[in-house]
């Protein structure tokens, strides 16, 4: 959420910040919302005034009941619940119109930052970096669902009994795989000096509404029923949520912390479910990457961010790239992200397996995250970033270690996590 005195002063900054999102629709909200603000800050003033008045007349009240004019003092006691009354109506208005203010300033997107290229959708976004050679090996790579069968890891059939499409069992060595690397992404991020934590897996409406806008909540997000309570879609939510209304010390910055959790997505759009493999699914697991940190180092964080992932992914012979995030495919909260993919020799091109995203202050101003510094408060600017999400990672770290034997190679990183497991061959 932007500052109203920058909205204020720069609308048409602010304007030309909605076109370049293609989102012209939203564009009569900057007007609107400084309209309502001049409204509210008039009925603010006017109670201001009534106030003062008020004190004026309750000292005179005072005064006159000590000189026994009793009649003068009556009188101006029906003058104050005159006053009173009005103050319950502006008082009533004021909150009405702040409520106004909030509901256009929630949904008009954070200011991108200047290096973000202008595009309608993901379509657009811009290859930056490719790291590792990708390779087309002689022989084919088949299918990740089909790979995982090989070893008796996958059994959708179960999970379609108990759970319904979008769910899923792995089992014997592909669960153990996914485990492994879930546990080595634990241990790299502390080894970068980052604070391991297991956040709560559910969290209030108003948590939800503080990191993300309301259009990703509609899409990503299941409701408990009868409670306000919502399943998480990343441990980035509980993460920041911790720091609701804190104020942290300053000395305390960078706070850079590295989370899991089980994650739960309804997964509303044109890509839908995947019947046969675990690509796109309800529920996966991820570990996270999560900084606060003063408003002047958060574009050295995100460099810092994406690029441990990147050193992760090549750890495990899995060749990657980074795509900057055209305008129109970022969420109205980030003001840059950029995606990691990573390599599929059975495709023959890359897909998604992170993201790591700067929101500035926009989480920070919703939630009243502020740092204490030496003169005055400020908000702390916040980011995150994926570290592995499973199994979508899994599918590319079968498609890249597979070999013609129909075996999957463990490099050395995972190796200690599976039991000194070198290479895992298919069950026949």
């Amino acid at each position: 959420m932007l500052d109203i005195k920058f909205v204020r002063e720069n609308p048409e900054i602010v304007k030309e910040n909605i076109k370049k999102k293609f989102q012209d629709a939203k564009l009569p909200l900057v007007d609107e919302v400084i309209e309502l603000y001049e409204q509210q800050r008039k009925v603010k003033l006017e109670g201001d005034n009534l106030r003062s008045e008020r004190n004026n007349i309750s000292n005179s009240i005072g005064a006159l009941m000590r000189e026994k004019k009793i009649e003068e003092a009556n009188n101006m006691k029906e003058k104050v619940k005159e006053i009173n009354d009005k103050l319950v109506e502006l008082e009533t208005q004021e909150v009405e119109l702040g409520k106004e203010v909030k509901t256009r300033m929630m949904v008009i997107p954070n200011i991108i930052d200047d290096s973000v290229p202008v595009g309608k959708d993901d379509s657009e976004n811009v290859e930056v970096e490719k790291f590792g050679e990708p390779v087309v090996p002689a022989y084919e790579v088949p299918y990740h669902a089909d790979i995982m069968a090989s070893i008796a890891g996958l059994d959708k059939d179960s999970s379609g009994r108990t759970s319904g499409n979008g769910f899923y069992y792995l089992m014997g060595d592909a669960a153990r795989l996914h485990s492994a690397m879930i546990s080595y992404a634990r241990d790299f991020m502390i080894d970068k000096g980052f604070i391991y934590a297991i956040p709560p897996f559910m969290i209030r409406s108003d948590v939800v509404t503080g990191v993300m806008s309301f259009a990703e909540m509609e899409a990503m997000m299941y409701k408990i029923e009868g409670e306000d309570l919502y399943l998480i879609g990343t441990s980035e939510h509980s993460m920041i949520g911790k720091f609701k209304d804190q104020i942290v010390k300053e000395a305390e910055l960078p706070i850079c912390m590295t989370s899991y959790s089980p994650c739960f997505r309804k997964e509303v759009g044109a890509h839908g479910i995947e019947e046969r493999g675990v690509y796109r699914v309800h529920q996966f697991e991820k570990q996270e990457m999560v900084v606060l940190c003063k408003p002047e180092d958060s574009m050295d964080w995100y460099n810092k961010m994406w690029s441990f992932t990147v050193e992760f992914f090549r750890s495990l012979d899995i060749p990657v790239r980074t795509l900057e995030c055209c305008s129109g495919d970022l969420a109205d909260l980030k003001v840059k992200s950029c995606d990691i993919e990573a390599w599929s020799p059975r495709q023959q091109k890359y897909f998604e397996v992170g993201s790591c995203s700067n929101l500035t202050d926009a989480q920070a101003r919703r939630l009243g995250i502020r740092a204490k510094g030496e003169k005055d408060n400020y908000l702390v600017h916040t980011l995150n970033n994926t570290v592995l999400a499973s199994p979508r990672a899994l599918i590319a770290f079968l498609e890249n270690n597979y070999n013609e034997d129909g075996t999957i190679n463990v490099p050395k990183a995972l190796q200690p996590y599976m039991g000194g497991k070198e290479i895992i061959k298919p069950i026949k």
